[in-house]
């Protein structure tokens, strides 16, 4: 196995190249490092195990005078390096300028912080040229003082003597400050009423969360809403007032040994929980852990991060408890960026405001990511990793603008090799998302200095992002397959290059069709140049449309249709009175406001209802989540039967077994258990199939049925035993918040033969 690692910071010439080779040598890997235009390129490969402890000890070990901005990996397939060896420095490559993300506090500055003595004790924005908010400060390039949101604060002449000494750590930091000329903090109440400033806010801040109230505190990007991680009645009332009944909240601790002691954590777990990013990394609870149930009800894991920022920092060093720090926002609405906005969308949801008077340029959510398969595999990519690129291994001819799809929304924009995502936009089916959305396209072109000489959508008529594309670029405007584009995604970022094909699995909830129908259930054969469709679920229809979504009762009736017939009306696994189980069913004879699918993820959903898990959800793929949650209590290692007739994956066989089982009363974890189990078979059974029909090894598995551990797991292992070369997302999320990213290679690819038809 070979692991590629990308490092963009300032690390030439403090012996760095030197200490990756000793540790390359003491691990008895083999590859090279390298100092590029942008940073440093290392590759490696050997045992499985040794590439972790590589990994790991690269972020712990390092020299210390090292400036790590951004570290990207991926694990992929060996290339035969023959020993380690140090390779001369590159200066290949564009060297645009790049807008570096907002970055972690440094420990240094934490010292700072803590330290009496210090100017700036408890000063919670504190930072140097290792750390703190770039990305969300930022108006313009040059990344100068001027063209940041820190222009309206001059420098004391203190920091104005660090920032024009060279051998201080906050030479030319641009937002260097302290106390005396720096941003500060003030606490209202939710009437817009100055309580206190300062380090009196801080610490009156800290005092209500101990007493059980919710403050909407501001950050880097937006604002949390922060209350008593450990008081059921607190997060209970949260829930009421933020309007999110059951989706699992993320949950700041003071230090990782909190974390330790609340959450069974792996090192890869614990590497990313501490890495510069500082991303929400969603972790096994232990039975014992003191966290409120309602934080993530019913569920095993729980979502987890350390401080960020030295307001963070403060706050919990303080409390001494986790606490629940949740985007501050209703609903699906982005989260909340601005003083005016917090009062009037949050009056009702906080009971106080701990706030700061320097500005949010643009709003931008925390990151999430989960280990799985020994890799780390985004859900969310947003703070701490955005603007950063993605490379692939193909140039640009003219700048390419990418437009998402709907859910879990991102834009992207592909310049020379390298393709830039935004932060998460979120799903587009609020007002103010969809203004959230305009906002990030101009803010992005004007960002980064370009006009777009190819425009790629979604194909699907009614997704926001596609009406956006035909309003404002429609000259100029090529759409492309929903699942290709999830497939070309995860090939660009695993540097498949060439004609190579791939058996691509692109498993999610929706994606339109060029029949005009619902995909989310298919088995491609892939290139960069076009795929063809060889497998897909069975189609079975959604009675309600949309509506099926929210209820996956009706998911499960369509499912027992397709199986029983007529009988599935006499059917009483699910909560339907026969009356309402035959006006459905009604619906889908007839084709009333049924459309049809191949979706997977609905296929999730019909299962849990069938198992009597859930019948209506209150977030998006709730349903599917859930099942995972219950699965993961079962060490059962059976199937179900499926077929497979021309070119269907035929699913009624295992619906019909489910039902016995249930009948025999068979635990239900071990009926999820097994259905995971089943598609795991499905994976491993339709690749070998296409692999002997046509030799691709290569098997790609996006899409947002994905993010299920135990799928992705299985699936990626039971296809490495049988020879197969599984490819996974590492940089960009297996759900939409990846499609802009496959949007984009599409562009690079068929470039010439778009401009060529171009008016």
């Amino acid at each position: 196995m070979r692991l590629k690692i990308d490092i963009t910071g300032l690390v030439q010439g403090v012996g760095f190249r030197p200490f990756v080779f000793k540790l390359a040598e003491e691990l008895g890997l083999r590859g090279y490092v390298l100092n590029n235009a942008t940073g440093v390129l290392v590759e490696v490969e050997g045992e499985e195990r040794k590439l972790y402890d590589f990994l790991v000890r690269l972020d712990r070990d390092r020299p210390d005078i090292s400036r790590i901005f951004s570290l990207r990996h991926a694990f992929l397939e060996e290339s035969g390096f023959s020993g380690f060896e140090i390779r001369e420095s590159t200066d290949k490559g564009d060297k645009r300028v790049f807008i570096l993300p907002d970055i972690s506090a440094c420990e240094e500055c934490l010292k700072d912080v803590t330290e009496p003595r210090d100017r700036r004790f408890l000063y919670p924005f504190t930072n140097c040229t290792n750390c703190g908010p770039r990305f969300t400060i930022i108006e313009r390039l040059p990344y100068d003082r001027k063209n940041t949101s820190m222009k309206n604060f001059s420098m004391c002449p203190a920091c104005k003597k660090e920032y024009h000494m060279e051998s201080d750590r906050r030479f030319h930091a641009q937002p260097v400050a302290c106390g005396a000329c720096g941003p500060w903090l003030s606490l209202y109440d939710r009437e817009g009423q100055v309580l206190c400033e300062k380090e009196e806010a801080l610490e009156k801040a800290v005092n209500l969360i101990r007493k059980g109230y919710i403050i909407a505190a501001k950050g880097i990007g937006g604002y949390h809403l922060i209350c008593d991680a450990t008081s059921e009645d607190t997060v209970r009332r949260l829930r009421q007032r933020k309007h999110r009944e059951e989706k699992p909240l993320a949950v700041m601790f003071p230090d990782l040994d909190a974390i330790r002691r609340e959450m069974n954590i792996t090192p890869m777990e614990e590497r990313a929980l501490t890495s510069i990013e500082r991303p929400v990394v969603i972790v096994r609870k232990k039975t014992s852990a003191s966290l409120a149930a309602s934080v993530s009800p019913g569920y095993r894991n729980a979502g987890v991060f350390l401080p960020y920022t030295p307001m963070h920092y403060l706050i919990l060093r303080k409390f001494k408890r986790p606490v629940v720090a949740t985007s501050a926002n209703i609903s699906d609405d982005p989260i909340v960026a601005d003083e005016a906005d917090a009062f009037a969308r949050l009056s009702g949801t906080a009971d106080y405001f701990l706030t700061h008077n320097r500005r949010i340029i643009r709003r931008c959510d925390d990151s999430v990511v989960r280990i799985a398969a020994g890799r780390q595999v985004p859900v969310r990519r947003s703070r701490g990793f955005v603007p950063m690129p993605v490379t692939v291994p193909f140039k640009f001819s003219t700048p390419v603008l990418a437009l998402g799809a709907y859910m879990n929304s991102t834009i992207a924009l592909g310049i020379d090799d390298r393709v830039f995502i935004s932060q998460h936009i979120g799903d587009l089916d609020t007002p103010l998302a969809m203004e959230f959305y305009d906002r990030a396209v101009e803010d992005f072109l004007g960002l980064f200095r370009v006009r777009p000489g190819v425009v790629v959508s979604d194909m699907h008529p009614g997704y926001y992002s596609t009406k956006y594309g035909q309003r404002r670029f429609h000259d100029r405007l090529f759409k492309v397959q929903h699942h290709y584009a999830h497939i070309l995604s995860c090939m660009a970022e695993n540097g498949i290059t060439g004609d190579t094909r791939v058996i691509g699995f692109a498993f999610d909830g929706t994606g339109y069709a060029p029949d005009g129908t619902i995909w989310g259930g298919e088995v491609l054969t892939a290139s960069y140049s076009g795929f063809k469709r060889v497998f897909h679920l069975s189609p079975y229809r959604l009675p309600g449309g949309d509506r099926a979504v929210r209820e996956p009762c009706r998911s499960a009736l369509s499912l027992l249709y397709e199986t029983l017939g007529d009988g599935a009306a006499e059917t009483d696994v699910l909560p339907l009175a026969r009356d309402e189980r035959l006006f459905l069913i009604n619906m889908i004879r007839k084709d009333i406001n049924s459309p049809v699918t191949t979706s997977m993820g609905r296929l999730f959903d019909g299962i849990a209802s069938i198992t009597g898990l859930r019948h209506r959800v209150s977030y998006h793929a709730q349903a599917a989540a859930e099942l995972e949650q219950l699965a993961l209590g079962s060490g059962e290692k059976g199937s179900y039967p499926f077929g497979i007739e021309k070119g269907n994956i035929v699913h009624t066989p295992m619906v019909r077994m489910i039902l016995d089982d249930l009948k025999a009363e068979t635990p239900q974890e071990d009926i999820a258990r097994k259905f995971h189990n089943t598609i795991v078979e499905i994976i491993v059974s339709t690749a070998e199939s296409v692999r002997k029909e046509t030799g691709i090894s290569h098997a790609a598995l996006s899409g947002g049925v994905f993010q299920n551990t135990i799928l992705m797991e299985d699936a990626f292992n039971a296809l490495r035993q049988r020879g197969f070369v599984p490819l996974v997302h590492q940089l960009v999320p297996p759900n939409d918040g990846g499609i802009a990213l496959g949007q984009a290679v599409f562009a690079a690819v068929h470039l010439n033969t778009a401009q060529s038809s171009l008016p």
